[in-house]
């Protein structure tokens, strides 16, 4: 081996060394990303609960109000960041709806190459909707926008938003990256 192989090779490893360090801290962040998700999901389903009981309760108890009046607006503002929170995870467990009808007729190397071209795709539209997600979060912040039924600065579930499509767009990379490696893309215990 001559010395600029050496070189190379030791090269080649450290930059496998940081890559695979920056992917499990992409994975670390889709695991924190899901179980906020989660967590969004749990509150909305007990806002729902709640309102349910309010209404049941309200009609034995004319004293008690007839609905909870943030729980519609809670409600978008969770599921939005419900659906944003959890597409990260899902797409490193490889939960996403896919057509798998070109894939199973295609060639291996065909296969890594169709999903190389919609990663990337992928990656280009999560970074621009981040960006753009980021930008109307920062514009309600400065112009301090307020939701009229709650007065809840708006700034703070679009932030949520912004910041679940960020880890998307992470993930998106990570995936090319790992195809680029010859990694698998998808972990299906990732979720454990």
């Amino acid at each position: 081996m001559t010395t600029n192989e050496a070189s190379e090779s030791t090269v080649s490893s450290r930059s496998r060394a940081v890559a695979n360090k920056a992917l499990i801290a992409i994975d670390k962040l889709a695991k924190l990303d899901g179980w906020l998700g989660a967590l969004c999901l749990a509150l909305l389903c007990l806002l729902m609960i709640a309102g349910i009981l309010v209404r049941t309760l309200s009609n034995w108890m004319p004293w008690l109000p007839r609905d909870i009046p943030i729980a519609w607006e809670y409600s978008s503002y969770l599921m939005a960041v419900t659906f944003t929170f959890g597409a990260a995870l899902t797409l490193r467990a490889g939960g996403h709806i896919r057509v798998r009808v070109l894939l199973a007729n295609a060639r291996p190397a065909t296969v890594k190459k169709l999903e190389g071209v919609s990663a990337a795709a992928g990656f280009a539209f999560a970074t621009f909707f981040s960006i753009a997600m980021a930008q109307f979060s920062y514009r309600a912040f400065v112009s301090d926008e307020r939701s009229l039924a709650s007065n809840t600065p708006l700034w703070l579930p679009e932030a949520l938003v912004a910041f679940g499509t960020v880890l998307l767009a992470l993930q998106l990379l990570a995936r090319l990256v790992r195809l680029f490696l010859g990694e698998p893309a998808e972990d299906g215990s990732f979720i454990r």
